[in-house]
C-alpha cells in the first residue's frame, strides 16, 4: 500500500481556515474536524494532515517531517528553509513593512543612521534587509505586540506584517518601506519531490489545487443568442480560447453560447447580452478549471 502524503497545515491563525477550505474544495475531505487535533486523514486515506504552528511548517517540510505544507512566504524566508515553493495560493496576502512613529520626520531609508533600534518578530529578514543597505542596526527581537515598542522606548522603528494597516494606525505608526510581499504558499520537501512516486503525487496535488484556484474567480456563462448577433457576442465572450456555439433544436434563428468568463465581468456581460436580445442567460460557479 502506498504511504499517505504527509501535509503540514497551520493549526490556527489567519491561514488555517483558508488552507482547510482549499483542501476541501480540491476534493480531499478530512475524516474528522481539525479543531484541537494534531493530525487527521483525508477520507480516502491519500493524505495525512499534520496541524502545527505556521512558523514551524517550513522547517518541518525541509527536514522531511512532512512532504509538503502550507505556510506564509514570510515564514519560509524567515526560516531560510531549503524547500521548493510550488504554488502561491492567493490568500493570506500581506506585506512585511518597516514602520516609523507618525511623529518621525521621515524622508527615506537613506537618513536611517547606524545603531537604530528595530523591533521585529522577523529578525533574519530584517537584518538581511538592512545589511543589504549598509545599515548596522540594534535588533530588538519580540514575539508579539511589535507596534507598542516605540511607545515603550525600546525601539525606534518596527518591522511587522501589515494587512489593512489599521493596527499600525491605531498605534500611531506609519508604514514607509515594503520589505517583503507575502501570501500563503505551498512548499514541498526536495527529497519528496525527487522520489518518483511521491513527487508524482505532489505534482498531481498541485495540479488539483491550481484548478480550484483558477475556478475561484471565473464563472460559466450560458445564453441563447440570435444567430445574426453571434459575431457581436463572440467579441464580448472570448472565453478561454473562444466561446462554444451550439445549434438549438427547432430554433434555427437562435444559438446557444457557452463561455468561461471572469467573475468581475459578469454584470457588464449580462447587460451586453440583454442588449442583443439574448435569452435564458445562466451564470454558474465553477468547481475546477483546467486551462
Amino acid at each position: 500500500m502506498t504511504d499517505s502524503l504527509k501535509l503540514a497545515l497551520p493549526n490556527k491563525g489567519r491561514l488555517s481556515d483558508p488552507a482547510i477550505d482549499l483542501l476541501e474544495q480540491a476534493g480531499f475531505h478530512l475524516d474528522v474536524t481539525h479543531e484541537r487535533k494534531l493530525q487527521a486523514h483525508t477520507e480516502n486515506g491519500e493524505i495525512k494532515v499534520l496541524f502545527v504552528r505556521t512558523s514551524d511548517i517550513a522547517e518541518f517540510v525541509e527536514e522531511g517531517v512532512a512532504d509538503a505544507g502550507v505556510t506564509g512566504l514570510d515564514q519560509v524566508k524567515e526560516a531560510q528553509a531549503d524547500v521548493e515553493q510550488m504554488l502561491g495560493l492567493g490568500f493570506g496576502s500581506c506585506r512585511l513593512m518597516l514602520a516609523v512613529p507618525e511623529t518621525t520626520d521621515w524622508s527615506g531609508i537613506k537618513d536611517v543612521e547606524d545603531g537604530v533600534r528595530v523591533a521585529t518578530s522577523f529578525p533574519t529578514i530584517t537584518r538581511q534587509w538592512f545589511d543589504e543597505r549598509g545599515i548596522e542596526i540594534d535588533l530588538v527581537p519580540v514575539s508579539g505586540a511589535t507596534e507598542i515598542t516605540p511607545h515603550l522606548g525600546v525601539a525606534d522603528l518596527v518591522v511587522d506584517l501589515v494587512s489593512t494597516g489599521s493596527t499600525m494606525a491605531a498605534n500611531s505608526l506609519e508604514p514607509v518601506e515594503t520589505i517583503l510581499d507575502s501570501q500563503a504558499v505551498f512548499v514541498a520537501n526536495r527529497d519528496s519531490l525527487a522520489d518518483e512516486d511521491t513527487g508524482e503525487r505532489l505534482q498531481e496535488f498541485v495540479w488539483v489545487m491550481e484548478s480550484v484556484l483558477e475556478a475561484e474567480d471565473s464563472r460559466y456563462l450560458m445564453a441563447n443568442v440570435p444567430r445574426e448577433k453571434i459575431d457581436t457576442v463572440r467579441e464580448m465572450l472570448p472565453g478561454l480560447s473562444s466561446p462554444t456555439v451550439l445549434d438549438l433544436l427547432d430554433r434555427d434563428e437562435m444559438v446557444a453560447v457557452h463561455a468561461v468568463v471572469p467573475e468581475d465581468d459578469v454584470f457588464g456581460l449580462v447587460r451586453g447580452l440583454k442588449e442583443v436580445d439574448a435569452e435564458g442567460i445562466l451564470v454558474t460557479p465553477i468547481e475546477r478549471l483546467v486551462p
